[in-house]
């Protein structure tokens, strides 16, 4: 009965479902009803009543978060995000285009928390950040001239269909 891939699951409301077999279990109710009323398996049941028979309420309480403890703090976050809006430049490089090994170079020199350059955009997208190429415009262009090139000599040089000819004799279509 999981979650969806890609849902977190919501830690609270799984505690008060746990709270709420606690409860109906107390006031007599057999462990199909509960499960039914609760809404989970009749052996996810079983073990909560086991829990509580061993430890009380307090056993059902939640666990704690799942999976490994983050290892930037939201205080890297903030500080990972201000190098990533100076640029890379401000690291020393030429330029100013972020590569998933700059952003690793910056996440450790921000805070001393070394990550693979394939782990490090995975920071970027909790930042918000996503993967885009910067804009080279040559500082001479003049937007104008290129309109004007655009309406008239493109089309100039613009390929066209050749002009149409009868169709053929041997034409296999009937007449």
């Amino acid at each position: 009965m999981g979650n969806p891939a890609g849902v977190r699951r919501d830690f609270e409301a799984l505690e008060q479902r746990r709270m709420e077999a606690a409860r109906l279990l107390h006031k007599g109710y057999s462990q199909s009803e509960v499960a039914r009323r609760v809404g989970v398996h009749r052996q996810s049941i079983s073990q909560w009543a086991r829990q509580l028979q061993q430890g009380g309420r307090r056993a059902l309480k939640k666990a704690g978060r799942a999976g490994r403890k983050p290892r930037l703090s939201g205080q890297d976050l903030r500080r990972i995000e201000r190098g990533l809006q100076q640029g890379p430049q401000a690291l020393g490089y030429e330029t100013n285009l972020w590569t998933s090994a700059r952003v690793a170079h910056l996440i450790e020199q921000a805070c001393g928390v070394q990550y693979d350059a394939s782990q490090a955009w995975r920071i970027l997208r909790q930042l918000g950040w996503s993967c885009q190429r910067p804009t080279g415009r040559a500082l001479e262009r003049d937007e104008a001239k290129i309109q004007q090139w655009k309406r008239k000599r493109w089309p100039e040089l613009k390929k066209r269909p050749k002009t149409r000819v009868a169709p053929s004799s041997l034409s296999t279509k009937a007449d």
